[in-house]
C-alpha cells in the first residue's frame, strides 16, 4: 500500500521485522519475543497499529512461534496459497498494511475452534491489558479480561 513507503519502513522496523513483514520472511523457531509468552493483553501489527490477536485466543502450540486460534476480527486478516518451499499453506497477511504475518493450519485444539495461526513474533506488537486504554484499544478489554 502507498501509505506504508518501504524506505520509512526500512527506518521505522528492525531489520528482522522489515524481511518478515515486507519480505515474507520467517524468524528462527523459538528465537521470537511472543513465543513463550502469555501476559494479557492483545496483539497489533508492527507496521499499521491495527489490532490482530488477543492473548485469550493464543496457546502453546509447541511449534516455536507465537500460535493463535483466531483474529480478534477476521476483516483484519487476508489468506493466500503459498506455494514457496515445497509446500501448500495458506500465508497469512494484515489487511491494512498487507505485512506478512505468518500462516494459517487446521491443527490447532477442537476447543478453540481447531485453527492455528502461526505468527511471526516480529510481524507483531504486545500492547498490554494495562495499557491498552492509553494506547486507543480499550473497546478490545472485553475480549482479554
Amino acid at each position: 500500500m502507498s501509505e506504508y513507503k518501504k524506505d520509512d519502513l526500512k527506518q521505522k522496523l528492525t531489520s528482522e521485522q522489515y524481511s518478515v513483514t515486507q519480505e515474507s520472511a520467517t524468524e528462527k523457531p523459538f528465537s521470537g519475543e511472543y513465543d513463550d509468552f502469555y501476559e494479557k493483553g492483545i496483539y497489533v501489527d508492527i507496521v499499521s497499529n491495527k489490532p490482530l490477536f488477543s492473548s485469550s485466543a493464543k496457546f502453546d502450540a509447541g511449534c516455536g512461534w507465537p500460535s493463535f486460534s483466531k483474529p480478534i476480527d477476521e476483516t483484519m486478516v487476508n489468506e493466500n496459497k503459498d506455494t514457496s518451499h515445497g509446500m501448500t499453506r495458506q500465508e497469512v497477511r494484515s489487511s491494512d498494511a498487507d505485512s506478512h504475518l505468518g500462516h494459517v493450519f487446521n491443527d490447532g485444539p477442537k476447543e478453540m475452534g481447531g485453527l492455528r495461526y502461526c505468527i511471526n513474533s516480529a510481524a507483531l506488537k504486545f500492547i498490554p491489558l494495562d495499557k491498552m486504554d492509553e494506547a486507543g484499544f480499550g473497546k478490545y478489554k472485553n475480549i482479554v479480561e
